[in-house]
């Protein structure tokens, strides 16, 4: 809708294929209602990509700002949460009334795109409403993510099938589950929510640092969520290790040593809980056998590997929850099948790919839908150039 808006006005026939009932029902869905649309510190290094830099010319070619003058214009009140993040002062609905109102096309809601065939004579759309040739088209399809709402891998299929590459998919922003071993320590807490810096212990590219995410974690009854992990999600691997600093910024087993030199008869979970919620402080005294434990009677050697425990937590996730709940889908096109600048395909002519189906991901925060806007802003200047 996005890519049509910026189309319009330019004496061509727009034509908007949706196999949903609703037009935009993830943008109506998405930032509680209210539509995280853009984050004010949009930059290429907030992307995650087989191939890093793709994504800078679209979005230096569309930035944040662009997209909130268009916000303004449209009259909707919008207010900055945290870390640049935009959302609605209203409903999400406001985007989505915004951008249909913009695009100007013709709108076709439950036709579902089958295939796509170059010709001749242009580009021929298989559809469940019956064929239709195109002189471009832009697949914006998205990823699997929420398949409740409508999500599919057609946009890939497609890709496939007109001979692009496609870096292997999974799910991205989701939260992480636990085996049962694991669940037995972390299922009681289920509700607690601490700041957390959270890492890999793995680089995800040779040369390159782990990414760090400091923000919220909360433990839910099949593992771990919060923005700090559905941060994380997108970087870790299947059978790799996260680490998590529970306190961060303060060195846990300094502040246990400071807190037995001032003396008393406090327990350990007692000081435990000046650095931690209290049921999680709880947990631990309790799972290093130190429920009873009086601060006083514990030998550095306990402190420090308290200390360990909370600033460098390290454990195994057994997989995460899926597309189901996923905010987005890692990997899709093959940004080396693709121009940079104009996001058309370099195998056939007049083909376009745009948004989440293209292997670029963004960090949670609104990211994601600017990519969506700078790529469709950068596929539609390119078709009215030519």
């Amino acid at each position: 809708m996005f890519c049509a808006g910026s189309l319009a006005g330019r004496g061509l026939g727009v034509t908007i294929l949706d196999h949903a009932r609703a037009a935009g029902e993830k943008i109506r869905i998405s930032g509680g209602g209210r539509c995280n649309f853009t984050n004010l510190a949009t930059s290429h290094d907030r992307f995650l990509s087989d191939t890093p830099r793709f994504c800078a010319s679209a979005l230096a070619g569309y930035t944040p700002q662009d997209f909130v003058a268009l916000v303004d214009r449209a009259g909707i009140g919008w207010h900055e949460k945290t870390q640049g993040q935009l959302f609605c002062d209203g409903s999400a609905r406001q985007i989505v009334s915004m951008l249909i109102d913009r695009a100007q096309a013709e709108l076709r809601l439950g036709v579902g795109v089958e295939e796509i065939t170059p010709t001749a004579g242009g580009l021929v759309v298989r559809t469940s409403a019956g064929p239709i040739l195109a002189g471009r088209v832009v697949v914006a399809t998205g990823g699997k993510s929420v398949p409740k709402m409508g999500a599919s891998g057609i946009g890939y299929r497609i890709a496939e099938q007109t001979g692009h590459r496609i870096v292997p998919t999974r799910p991205g922003l989701v939260p992480l589950t636990f085996a049962e071993q694991a669940l037995q320590r972390t299922a009681p807490l289920a509700g607690v929510s601490v700041e957390t810096e959270a890492t890999t212990c793995q680089p995800p590219c040779k040369g390159e640092r782990p990414p760090r995410f400091r923000d919220q974690l909360l433990f839910t009854h099949r593992g771990l969520s919060g923005p700090a992990i559905l941060q994380i999600s997108s970087f870790w691997q299947p059978g790799e290790a996260i680490r998590l600093d529970l306190a961060p910024g303060a060195d846990a087993a300094a502040r246990l040593r400071a807190a037995r030199q001032r003396g008393g008869k406090a327990q350990l979970g007692t000081a435990l809980a000046q650095i931690l919620p209290a049921r999680l402080a709880a947990a631990i005294a309790a799972e290093e056998g130190l429920a009873e434990a009086r601060l006083a009677d514990q030998p550095d050697t306990v402190l420090d590997r308290l200390g360990r425990r909370i600033n460098q937590w390290q454990i195994s996730p057994v997989g995460s929850e899926g597309y189901r709940t996923a905010e987005v889908t890692v990997g899709g096109v093959d940004c080396r099948d693709l121009d940079a600048r104009t996001m058309q395909s370099r195998r056939v002519p007049g083909l376009y790919f745009i948004g989440e189906v293209v292997d670029v991901t963004g960090w949670l925060g609104g990211y994601n839908f600017q990519w969506a806007w700078a790529s469709g802003h950068a596929a539609a200047r390119a078709i009215t150039a030519g």
